[in-house]
């Protein structure tokens, strides 16, 4: 028997949250509720590890954007987020989307809708790993030339590969110094420390030759470009993201 989805949802009222919560659970779904606060939800997801997360976009301590922000810096499984809205604000949506999110869904709506969502989210995600490897390349290498990365740079190889690992296994991009590293080092028979300094060379060069514009046109408000280059782990895990999401950005009211 597969392990249940874990979903949180951030709301533990009787009339959204608990309703909600009773409806979807069942023997594929184990799904927990806590009060509609950025903070206590983002512990949540630290103490948890769900698989989905469902937020509000407007919540105290924390709104969606700043969640999700947050979240991508926290060291742990990272769920994906489903934001709710009774607003008609394309401007949150468009932002919430651009930052990761896997879906916008309009309240009301009802808990068959959602539970439906969630199915879909994790289909996606498991399909995603399944690219075909051609293809992946060819869009890793594409990505990677925007940036800027000139491709005589040994950090320019090394950072492919170390995408399409990520992208292949969740856990790389979890323990990038013990596990990613050292197994693109493997790949090109070198050593962990040579793999790290070369894709930090990489980056450099990216942040200081390349178009800012470019730049922000393919990591959006991810980033701040004029606090200077993203870490290696950063950059590699926006280009994944980038690539799990162009099949899954979409909108359901």
């Amino acid at each position: 028997m597969n392990k249940p989805l874990k979903i949180v949802i951030g709301d533990n009222s009787l009339n959204f949250g608990i309703d909600i919560a009773n409806s979807i659970r069942n023997d594929s779904m184990y799904v927990i509720t806590r009060p509609k606060d950025g903070n206590i939800i983002l512990k949540t997801v630290i103490e948890e590890e769900p698989d989905i997360v469902v937020i509000d976009a407007v919540m105290p301590s924390l709104d969606a954007i700043e969640f999700i922000k947050r979240l991508k810096n926290l060291n742990c499984k990272q769920p994906h987020v489903i934001v709710t809205s009774t607003f008609d604000n394309q401007i949150i949506e468009k932002e919430v989307m651009d930052q990761g999110a896997a879906y916008y869904m309009r309240l009301p709506f009802e808990a068959k809708m959602l539970a439906d969502r969630i199915s879909l989210i994790m289909e996606l995600s498991e399909n995603s790993h399944r690219l075909d490897q051609h293809e992946l390349k060819l869009f890793v290498t594409d990505m990677i030339h925007r940036t800027g990365v000139p491709a005589h740079v040994k950090g320019y190889r090394y950072l492919r590969e170390a995408i399409i690992l990520s992208v292949n296994d969740d856990e790389m991009l979890n323990s990038i110094t013990k596990m990613l590293y050292p197994a693109v080092a493997k790949r090109f028979n070198t050593t962990p420390t040579r793999v790290e300094r070369a894709i930090r060379n990489a980056i450099e060069i990216a942040w200081e030759r390349g178009d800012l514009s470019t730049l922000e046109s393919i990591f959006g408000h991810t980033i701040s470009l004029s606090k200077g280059k993203p870490t290696n782990g950063e950059y590699i895990a926006l280009i994944v993201d980038k690539i799990r999401l162009r099949g899954k950005q979409a909108c359901f009211y």
